[in-house]
């Protein structure tokens, strides 16, 4: 049997996926899986011996395209998908450039959200529900229940090829892709002088190699009146994987980096404002369950914290207030409860 999982959207989405990669493998056990993704995210798949293929959409350099040569690579891309002859795709993204996948690929069985309306809207023989009433590591296995197939676990898997040389550490990363998702650098200055002045613990600083990222760790270490060790801009993702696997605490923000945390299964605090951390949380993988029950406020898993206000306007989605991309939300924090869920977690 031949299955496909199509997942076109950002690192944190895909690597949310793997737990339908396990559980159709468990399934399946002779099955060839392969997996349809943008190809920046692919990081998040590779080395999964779970996965024969990787079929990676080439996302930025589409965008550049005139729109014939647009349209003769998205029909390139469809041929390939169609002469695997797929027994099961499965589209765990809304939209239609999933839909048009599936539907070409010539499966007999599709599962997928069905667009609203147009000619794709019969695309999928078996209709996923919409996955916001839940968390998105849940979601991705609706497509068991469509399929009549059994659930044998709910754990996320990250992958790494990398060796990292240090340990004993506490990894911080207090950036994000979208900057409206970041704590007020003076909150995460106090945080990191917190942790290896008063309690004596060494502390790491990741963030991707851009600019924005950059200059923001620069400004947190502005205010620190410690030195922590600074690696921002120096690691691929693989080796921020292996550097996240050796640490003892992760403290970060809702971002791709705090789920490869709780993937590794390190004990993680993560500062959450717009977005809802009943879909986003980190996914605890020792509970294998969703303790994350409401739309905002403090919550706990066994291993994981969620520190976000309990505000009537969250979670709103946007992307900072007033038009401002940063989030009011995240600017303010008791630090007495932020010590008390460090101390907790160090313990």
């Amino acid at each position: 049997m031949r299955i496909l999982i199509i997942k076109f959207r950002n690192i944190g989405d895909v690597l949310l996926s793997t737990p339908l990669i396990k559980n159709l493998k468990l399934n399946y056990p002779s099955s060839l899986i392969d997996f349809a993704l943008n190809e920046e995210t692919k990081e998040m798949i590779e080395d999964n011996l779970d996965i024969n293929e990787i079929l990676s959409y080439k996302r930025d350099k589409i965008k550049s395209l005139p729109f014939f040569k647009r349209a003769l690579y998205e029909l390139k891309f469809a041929k390939k998908i169609r002469d695997k002859k797929y027994d099961i795709v499965i589209n765990l993204t809304e939209g239609e450039r999933g839909a048009f996948y599936a539907l070409f690929s010539g499966a007999k069985i599709r599962v997928g959200i069905p667009p609203k309306k147009g000619i794709l809207k019969n695309a999928y023989t078996h209709a996923l529900p919409k996955p916001w009433s839940k968390h998105i590591c849940e979601a991705s296995l609706d497509a068991l229940d469509a399929l009549g197939l059994k659930k044998f676990e709910t754990k996320v898997y990250v992958f790494s090829n990398k060796e990292s040389r240090y340990e004993n550490f506490i990894h911080i990363h207090p950036v994000s892709r979208w900057m409206f998702k970041c704590v007020k650098d003076e909150i995460m200055a106090k945080i990191i002088d917190f942790l290896e002045l008063d309690l004596k613990e060494r502390v790491i600083l990741t963030a991707a190699p851009q600019k924005k990222e950059i200059d923001k760790i620069n400004s947190i270490l502005s205010l620190c009146k410690s030195s922590p060790i600074n690696l921002s801009g120096k690691l691929s993702l693989k080796e921020t994987i292996a550097l996240n696997k050796k640490a003892k605490l992760f403290i970060g923000v809702d971002t791709a980096i705090m789920h490869i945390a709780a993937a590794n299964n390190i004990p993680t605090i993560a500062f959450f404002g717009p977005s809802s951390s009943k879909n986003w949380g980190p996914w605890d993988n020792e509970e294998q369950k969703n303790r994350y029950l409401l739309n905002k406020g403090i919550q706990r898993s066994k291993n994981h914290t969620v520190i976000q206000k309990n505000w009537d306007c969250i979670p709103c989605q946007k992307d900072g207030c007033n038009g401002s991309k940063i989030s009011d939300c995240l600017m303010d924090f008791d630090f007495d409860l932020i010590k008390e869920e460090i101390l907790k977690r160090l313990r």
